[in-house]
């Protein structure tokens, strides 16, 4: 059977023409006027003319019968595609309008009017719009029309109308909607429609269709992918992958399903697949690098990043990306660079100035966090997580008296109340305000009683009131929750120097090695940061 294009090839048929002999309507200029048959032979000439790509020729052969004609609406319609073919789509669209002008049932100038509008400008919402308006004309009269019927199909499905764009699948010959064209545009509407038996039922239809090719699997993605029918994109492209190679686009799509139905490992083959295929693309490469991250194969996700900012040395979401696998690393003066890099390239984006801020506060001069942190709480001033950050780099720059004001509105706020609370408690017990230290580390363990950092700085609170069975519970409680961390450890050390416990020794040579092994990790730096990766910062 015929497939329709995508729109189908230009229509230039005598049948299509002759029909239009008897309406002229122009005075005879020699005998030849009078003669159909003339008449028809010129444009048997011209049409085979267009055919061979002989375009010079077949114009020259239209001024000739155009002056034999001057008002003849079907020689108008092989002007303009001559010209449609020499790349001069404004004239074109001229001639077919008035060839449609002069007879306003013309469909073949109609439909080559709507396949200029599809073919050159596809990514163009208005031209689209006109193509649609050009195809509905075709059916107020001729209604069964296949071509209208099926290019309004694939109009209104790309418009996102899934109802309109069935009912004119619905309207095409029987043998037609058997087609693998047809279904493909019935699968996406299914869809798009939210009918998930219908759609289950064409894509089954598709699957056993021996002319299913890859422009019929484009089509059906137009309403899967919205639909997040991974299930059903793996099934089709997997079966369409046994007739015929995919395309590095497909390979994607493929790839990126994979993925959202926990295929990982087949993800991130078919996705190294389309990169090798196709054109060297970012996206593929971030896509890859979102599965390494997944699979904890951060060198790997390095790797993929590195390879992408040598595409796009100036895509600065790379380089906070590139940072992000860094914490993953504990690589922080990696990660510090790249966010520098990031807002370099774009200032005013509030997520890498957050980032920046927080790698900042980790290096010797924690103030040197603040102005990053300024910057974001200009941009986003009412959230609460860049206040708890400014505190955090204000103590630990030892800046109290100003952190205090920040820890105390993010106090306010559930979502960051325990962490301020923390630092509050940690500030009151340097200043020696004990009483208020308590209460503010008491309310981080009524929130989470299990919080290793304020069970350390409890065991702190205990020790300095020589509270030490007590302060030795705090201790081992936070050490049951994070048995490497290192204040709780370094308490736990000075109570046994203090008490001259058996125990110091074998203590005194765990913390000496958590020393080391700690010289350049900084787990509070991924508690505070909380970065977000791959989304849109």
């Amino acid at each position: 059977m015929n497939r329709f294009g995508a729109p189908r090839r230009w229509v230039i048929s005598v049948v299509a023409l002759a029909t239009l002999i008897g309406r002229v309507g122009c005075p005879p200029a020699n005998a030849d006027q009078n003669n159909p048959s003339a008449r028809e032979q010129k444009i048997l000439r011209i049409q085979q003319l267009i055919e061979e790509h002989n375009l010079e020729e077949a114009q020259r052969q239209l001024a000739e019968a155009t002056k034999q004609y001057p008002s003849d609406e079907g020689l108008q319609n092989l002007l303009g595609v001559v010209e449609a073919q020499q790349g001069k789509y404004g004239e074109a669209e001229t001639n077919f309008r008035q060839a449609i002008r002069r007879a306003p049932k013309f469909t073949a100038a109609y439909l080559n009017l709507g396949r200029l509008y599809q073919e050159n400008f596809p990514a163009d919402p208005e031209t689209q719009r006109k193509a649609l308006e050009v195809y509905q004309r075709v059916l107020e009269y001729e209604p069964a029309n296949a071509e209208a019927n099926y290019q309004s199909a694939v109009l209104f499905l790309r418009q996102g109308e899934y109802q309109n764009s069935l009912s004119h699948v619905s309207s095409l010959p029987t043998e037609t909607q058997n087609s693998a064209q047809a279904l493909s545009i019935r699968c996406a509407d299914s869809a798009g429609l939210g009918n998930r038996q219908q759609t289950e039922a064409t894509v089954r239809r598709l699957l056993d269709a021996q002319d299913f090719s890859e422009a019929d699997a484009q089509q059906a993605l137009l309403g899967l992918v919205p639909a997040e029918r991974d299930d059903l994109i793996v099934s089709l492209l997997e079966n369409l992958q046994h007739r015929e190679a995919l395309s590095p686009a497909l390979l994607q799509t493929l790839g990126v399903s994979y993925e959202r139905v926990n295929r990982p490992a087949d993800a991130r083959t078919t996705l190294e697949k389309s990169f090798a295929a196709g054109k060297p693309s970012v996206d593929v490469l971030l896509e890859l690098t979102r599965i390494a991250r997944l699979e904890k194969d951060y060198q790997g996700a390095l790797g993929y990043l590195a390879h992408a900012q040598a595409l796009e040395p100036s895509n600065a979401r790379l380089y906070y990306d590139f940072g992000v696998v860094c914490v993953d690393l504990s690589l922080i003066a990696e990660a510090r660079n790249a966010f520098e890099k990031a807002v370099k390239l774009e200032p005013e984006n509030p997520a890498y100035n957050y980032a920046m801020g927080a790698a900042s506060a980790f290096r010797h001069d924690p103030a040197e966090a603040v102005p990053y942190f300024e910057k974001y709480l200009k941009l986003k001033p009412q959230d609460p997580r860049g206040k708890l950050a400014m505190g955090a780099a204000l103590f630990r720059a030892k800046d109290f008296d100003a952190a205090r004001p920040w820890l105390k509105e993010a106090a306010a706020t559930p979502a960051t109340a325990s962490k301020a609370h923390y630092y509050l408690g940690v500030m009151a017990l340097e200043a020696g305000q004990l009483d208020e230290a308590v209460t503010e580390l008491q309310q981080v363990l009524k929130d989470r009683p299990d919080d290793a950092d304020a069970l350390a700085e409890l065991g702190q609170y205990c020790l300095m009131r020589k509270e030490y069975k007590q302060a030795e519970k705090y201790l081992e409680r936070a050490l049951q929750v994070d048995p490497d961390h290192y204040a709780a450890n370094f308490y736990l050390l000075t109570l046994y120097t203090r008490t001259k416990d058996a125990r110091r020794a074998a203590e005194e040579q765990r913390f000496e090695a958590l020393k080391k092994l700690l010289a350049e990790k900084t787990q509070e730096f991924l508690r505070i940061v909380e970065v977000r990766p791959f989304e849109n910062p």
